[in-house]
């Protein structure tokens, strides 16, 4: 990861992985951007990246979920937001073990 932290608005690509800033996130879930970094420390805010294939190649999309809401980035390999979508989302329950 990069020790510096992206810019308002600014997306990061590293060998260490994608950074956003948090105000991307926090701006699609009605945060404040100072939270973010712990909610996603405590799983509240959760990701996935892909990695386009094919006529995709080249591209990543990233979705972010809190609650019953997510965010869909596409973004490009120089960091390019190329698409953004939020979306109300239905969460499975998480299975309790015994």
């Amino acid at each position: 990861m990069n020790a510096q932290r992206p810019r308002q608005g600014q997306i990061e690509i590293s060998g260490g992985g994608i950074q956003f800033d948090a105000a991307m996130i926090a701006d699609a879930f009605a945060l404040d951007p100072a939270t973010v970094p712990g909610l996603m420390r405590d799983g509240k805010i959760t990701s996935k990246c892909e990695r386009g294939e094919g006529e995709d190649a080249g591209k990543y999309r990233v979705t972010f979920w809190y609650g019953d809401r997510a965010l869909r980035l596409t973004i490009d390999e120089a960091g390019n937001l190329l698409s953004r979508g939020s979306f109300p989302v239905q969460r499975k329950p998480r299975v309790q073990s015994a």
